[in-house]
Parts: C-alpha cells; sequence; structure tokens
C-alpha cells in the first residue's frame, strides 16, 4: 500500500531533481562541468591562484616547523636549568649532612674560661 497512490516504479521529483532521473539531463550535466575543468586549466588567472596558494601553504608548515623545533629547544634549556638547580640542592644537603655528622663526632660544646 502507497501512501501518495503513485506508482512504486516512478521517481519522486526530488529524486529527479537531484540527477537521478532523466540521462540527458545528467549527460548535459557532465558536459558543463567538464567544460569548466577545461576552462579552468586553460586560465593564467587559476593557476597564479594555484602556485599562490601552494607557497602559502608551504611557508606555514616551514613557520610550524620552525616554530615547534624553537619550543623544543626552550623546554630544552629549562629542563636542563631545572637538573642544574636539583644538583645543587642535592650537594648542599649533602654538606649539610657532612657538616652535621662532624659535629656529632666532635662532642659537646667546651666551656672555655672556666
Amino acid at each position: 500500500m502507497t501512501n501518495s497512490g503513485r506508482n512504486a516504479r516512478t521517481p519522486s521529483k526530488a529524486t529527479a531533481a537531484a540527477g537521478g532521473g532523466n540521462p540527458g539531463h545528467r549527460t548535459a550535466m557532465r558536459m558543463i562541468a567538464l567544460a569548466t575543468v577545461a576552462h579552468m586549466l586553460r586560465s593564467r588567472r587559476f593557476y597564479a591562484r594555484l602556485i599562490t596558494v601552494v607557497v602559502a601553504v608551504r611557508a606555514l608548515g616551514q613557520l610550524g616547523h620552525e616554530n615547534q623545533t624553537t619550543n623544543l629547544a626552550r623546554l630544552s634549556a629549562w629542563d636542563k636549568r631545572q637538573v642544574q638547580r636539583l644538583e645543587r640542592r642535592a650537594q648542599r644537603h649533602v654538606r649539610a649532612i657532612k657538616g652535621s655528622a662532624e659535629m656529632a663526632r666532635s662532642g659537646g660544646p667546651r666551656r672555655l674560661g672556666t
């Protein structure tokens, strides 16, 4: 049972408008598209725009790569400073521990003057 009463083999108007209907219409659309592409390929303006886009994309890619390289160098330098800071702190702790151990071995304070 069909809701609209149309024959199931007849395409709807929406299907025909989308290019699913008349084979002559599809052929005409293909010829127009082919002529447009051929015209674009003969156009100097098209090639100028294409070259401009390619140069711009390449430049942006290089900028991104340089930016990434700079960021990695900056991060590496920061990490190196952090490691040096931690090493200095560890050396201070070692000296403090050695100093307190020497004080413990030397005995208590001496009373001079009594």
